[in-house]
């Protein structure tokens, strides 16, 4: 892989690292409620799902959304619908109680930020349809597959981290009741609207 080409990904995957988004999301809430540590838990599933996602990339995800586009509209009405669900859940159940509690166990947090970024339609589009464009067929696969898993995970894991340590200093110093409804509110809103950016992403897509 070319440095220009790698340095324009380093790029790439930062931005979408540091952007609000339902991983970011999942991973915020869960420090807020349980702690910093328990919420590297789901932070590693979405990294998890991530290298299933480049591994699609790479071995021609793109091709099959061209060849079955009903099967990949499919797979993003299921995905917003899902982060829907999730971003409901977030805003009605999650300050029944506010108080920090003991975390579930590390294999359910895990799973939960594993199900999450393999049903995130943005993942389907930017996997799909832009990573493959930085892979070139004339160079070795595994090489690039690996580069591109390194360089993906520190980012991703530096974003989710950022995020979660920002959410444990806030919930220490803002232990309120309405400033937690308030931020649970706001999560799931940012949560929702990363699904219907999918979908209007998805309708000009299809030339609606």
């Amino acid at each position: 892989m070319e440095i220009t080409v790698w340095f324009a990904l380093l790029l790439l995957f930062l931005s979408g690292g540091l952007t609000p988004g339902p991983a970011v999301m999942l991973v915020t809430t869960s420090s807020m409620r349980y702690g910093f540590w328990p919420a590297m838990a789901p932070a590693l599933g979405v990294c998890a799902a991530n290298l299933i996602w480049i591994l699609l990339a790479a071995f021609g995800v793109s091709a099959l959304a061209h060849a079955f586009p009903a099967g990949f509209l499919a797979l993003k009405v299921a995905g917003i619908a899902y982060i829907c669900w999730l971003a409901w859940r977030m805003a009605f159940h999650g300050t029944v109680d506010l108080a920090r509690r003991e975390p579930p166990p590390r294999a359910h947090q895990f799973a939960r930020g594993v199900g999450l970024q393999l049903a995130n339609p943005n993942a389907l589009v930017f996997f799909g349809g832009l990573l493959p464009a930085y892979i070139a067929p004339d160079h070795s696969l595994p090489v690039q597959c690996a580069i591109i898993v390194a360089t993906l995970t520190a980012t991703e894991l530096f974003g989710l981290v950022t995020y979660a340590a920002a959410a444990e200093w806030l919930a220490r110093r803002f232990a309120s009741p309405s400033f937690a409804h308030a931020f649970y509110r706001l999560a799931a809103l940012a949560m929702a609207g990363s699904a219907v950016f999918a979908v209007y992403v998805t309708w000009a897509s299809t030339g609606g």
